[in-house]
């Protein structure tokens, strides 16, 4: 293994347009920042949300890894099909296993079996397997078959999130939080050894409601009435987490959040 090695998890991407944005910007970002994994949770890249064929081939060719998701996943009806096809594109974990796909993957990069998981959070969210349970079940069944682990937990609650990350600490070299779209200012190394942040934050319009038109979010809010909701336009921004394990030490010795204007 390398001495350091560098995983790059990027923020829920919103849309077609950020879509397109992430796709251009993401090889010259891993150059910059040296990265050795790419990970992207991409469940709200496809128009209209979820996630689908076209969208998941484009930003794995364009330098992803491996893709995460969560509750939106199923937005798109080909993804039943096409989830399979690619063990990269991952559903969460604490689906039924009767769920087309699967919610881990062992990554080889670099010569680096690199465990990447994707769970979904139970609090204010739909009923689901606990995290906590399913993230104990696939540790211990994929024992000494990886060198690193990471973990995107998707979930709404940020205590939810931080308790699963103690609760991993030590054990999980990286858990990161998506699904809110808001990144948070607490990027950390756990006492463990876990690098952590509770919320990536996501990649699509600045000028939005996490991701969607204002005005459509604002009238929600005001008039309690249904309301299509519709991507925003506009100045895009990609924003994400570098974590940076040592090999010798055997621990994340950095979690940074970076932002970047993708135009």
């Amino acid at each position: 293994m390398k001495k350091q090695y560098r995983i790059l998890a990027v923020g829920d991407v919103v849309g077609a347009e950020a879509t397109d944005g992430v796709c251009r910007a993401l090889g010259k970002l891993k150059q910059e920042w040296n990265i050795d994994l790419t990970i992207v949770n991409g469940e709200n890249a496809a128009p209209g949300n979820g996630l689908d064929r076209s969208s998941a081939q484009r930003l794995l060719s364009a330098g992803a890894d491996v893709l995460t998701s969560g509750n939106h996943i199923w937005q798109k009806r080909e993804m039943e099909d096409y989830i399979g096809e690619n063990p990269c594109i991952l559903r969460p974990a604490n689906y039924p296993d009767s769920a087309p796909g699967r919610g881990y993957v062992i990554h080889d990069s670099f010569g680096v079996r690199v465990l990447v998981m994707n769970l979904l959070g139970c609090v204010y969210m739909e009923p689901i397997a606990s995290p906590f349970e399913t993230a104990e079940r696939i540790l211990r069944e994929q024992e000494g078959a990886y060198d690193l682990s990471v973990l995107d937990f998707h979930a709404e609650a940020t205590a939810e999130k931080l308790a699963l990350a103690f609760f991993l600490d030590g054990r999980v070299n990286v858990v990161f939080g998506t699904h809110t779209h808001v990144q948070t200012a607490d990027a950390r190394v756990l006492p463990g050894g876990t690098g952590y942040i509770t919320d990536l934050g996501m990649c699509g319009p600045v000028d939005s409601v996490i991701g969607v038109k204002k005005e459509c979010v604002i009238r929600k809010f005001r008039t309690r009435m249904p309301v299509r909701f519709e991507t925003a336009s506009g100045p895009l921004s990609l924003c994400g987490a570098i974590f940076t394990y040592d090999a010798d030490a055997r621990r994340v010795i950095s979690a940074e959040p970076v932002s970047r204007s993708l135009r």
